[in-house]
């Protein structure tokens, strides 16, 4: 007897990547996070496959208008460690967006993604612009609504 639920391999030269474009003026944080991610991963396709790279490149502009709910920007931190004693850096999410407002919404990605090297791939699909200038125009994204 055949096992039905074998796992289907698409050929890489089968994969059809795309760019994509998202506006994350007045989007929430999470919300758009999750969407990006999902893009990145290929979930939204039907050859999507956990173990490959189906997703499509992602481009998103205005990272510096993103909408933060409840108390966030006071009391969200962002760590690192510089591996020295008393190394310890943090920074509250209103200071984060001032000087870096990409690494948010690249740091909320990355933790939706899967933690591996599939997961390090993904994540340089994403190109986040703090404004509406971007150097892709020769990709032609095409913009979607988040």
């Amino acid at each position: 007897m055949k096992n039905s639920s074998r796992t289907y391999l698409i050929p890489e030269k089968d994969i059809k990547k795309a760019w994509l474009l998202i506006d994350a003026k007045d989007k929430i944080l999470g919300r758009l996070a999750c969407k990006v991610a999902t893009v990145l991963m290929g979930k939204n396709k039907v050859i999507y496959s956990p173990h490959q790279d189906t997703g499509d490149e992602v481009i998103v502009i205005n990272a510096s208008k993103i909408k933060i709910t409840g108390n966030k920007k006071a009391s969200k931190e962002y760590k690192r460690y510089t591996a020295y004693p008393g190394g310890l850096h943090l920074e509250t999410l209103e200071v984060k967006m001032k000087k870096n407002p990409g690494h948010v919404i690249r740091h909320a990605v990355k933790g939706m993604l899967p933690k591996s090297k599939l997961g390090a791939k993904l994540l340089k699909k994403l190109k986040v612009y703090a404004d509406e200038n971007h150097p892709h125009k020769a990709q032609n994204p095409k913009p979607i609504t988040v």
